[in-house]
């Protein structure tokens, strides 16, 4: 096909054959919320770093998570601001832990609503890393058995789904393991299966309370300049039975999207994360962009590279702009 015979403006004439013609379609079905939610009472405290973004306590998370279901977005992820930090985490798996009251608080009023629970150490050490601290070093074996017991804990406590993101060796076995033994073997394992050392997460670390306080996540997070090392982390978490394969950051990383959805057939997710969503919100603020226009396309651009869902702060937002 050549010019004149062929001309692809025909079929970007007016709104209606574009909308006929469209590959990709964005959904609200495919928006994951992300929510923090921290210890005490009467507390909705901005993210100076995410406009739009609260810490919050269990009551007002509950009134979230019921404008989250209004708006049709199926489900939250939720991230713990506890009462107190130690060496080993233990709110993270104590069953009165922040997370864990959180769930029971959302499955109470929103049944409907499904709760996904980030299983990670770092937002519950005093020193900021996802594990157990040994030499200088997150010891890995050690740490999954305490991620093992917040990932039940957190199924105890009603979760619909587990997503360890800490990118320990062989932790989603030792997750489908301990929920299997246990009689949960219905839990899905959504695994951060691919998750950079990245500098998109800084305003998260603000919201989470998760700034290591020495080094950095270098020795157990992916380097950003490997492509094929993300096929050898998908591969053992399929083996390792995960229900979901994650790529976080997603905006930099579209080609490693792609690279799993042709590789996996696995549910894809994306991980739209705090630094991209702030990037956005700022330089809407400045004016030197269409705020709601470059979300939804930075959004579409994620399932165009073959994301089947999104964890994103727009998630509100563009829900609202998608219902019209």
């Amino acid at each position: 096909m050549v010019f004149p015979e062929f001309r692809g403006r025909r079929l970007r004439r007016n709104d209606t054959l574009r909308r006929m013609v469209r590959e990709t379609h964005l959904r609200v079905d495919d928006f994951i919320y992300p929510m923090f939610s921290a210890f005490g009472k009467n507390i909705k405290k901005e993210i100076a770093s995410m406009p739009g973004i609260y810490q919050q306590s269990i009551e007002h998370i509950v009134a979230e998570a019921k404008e989250v279901h209004a708006l049709g977005i199926p489900a939250v992820i939720l991230f713990g601001i506890p009462k107190e930090k130690d060496a080993v985490g233990s709110d993270a798996y104590s069953d009165s832990g922040i997370i864990q009251e959180t769930i029971r608080a959302i499955k109470a009023e929103v049944p409907e609503l499904l709760v996904i629970t980030d299983v990670c150490m770092c937002e519950y050490t005093d020193h900021g890393h996802c594990g157990i601290i040994k030499n200088g070093d997150v010891d890995n074996d050690e740490t999954l058995e305490l991620l093992a017991a917040e990932a039940l804990s957190h199924a105890r406590a009603g979760a619909d789904i587990v997503a360890p993101s800490d990118m320990m060796d062989g932790r989603v076995l030792a997750i489908r393991e301990a929920l299997d033994e246990n009689g949960f073997e219905h839990i899905p394992v959504m695994s951060y299966a691919v998750k950079y050392a990245s500098a998109y997460y800084g305003p998260f670390r603000d919201a989470a309370d998760s700034t290591p306080q020495f080094g950095d996540r270098r020795s157990y997070q992916m380097d950003p300049a490997n492509r094929i090392e993300a096929f050898r982390e998908a591969q053992l978490d399929v083996q390792e039975c995960a229900d979901f394969l994650m790529v976080k950051p997603a905006l930099a990383y579209l080609d490693i999207l792609r690279d799993l959805k042709d590789r996996f057939d696995l549910p894809l997710v994306a991980y739209n994360v705090s630094g991209e969503y702030s990037m956005v919100k700022a330089a809407a603020a400045k004016g030197w962009i269409d705020g709601d226009r470059v979300m939804l396309e930075t959004l579409l651009g994620m399932k165009r590279a073959g994301a089947d869902l999104i964890i994103t702060y727009h998630a509100k937002e563009a829900a609202r702009l998608l219902n019209g």
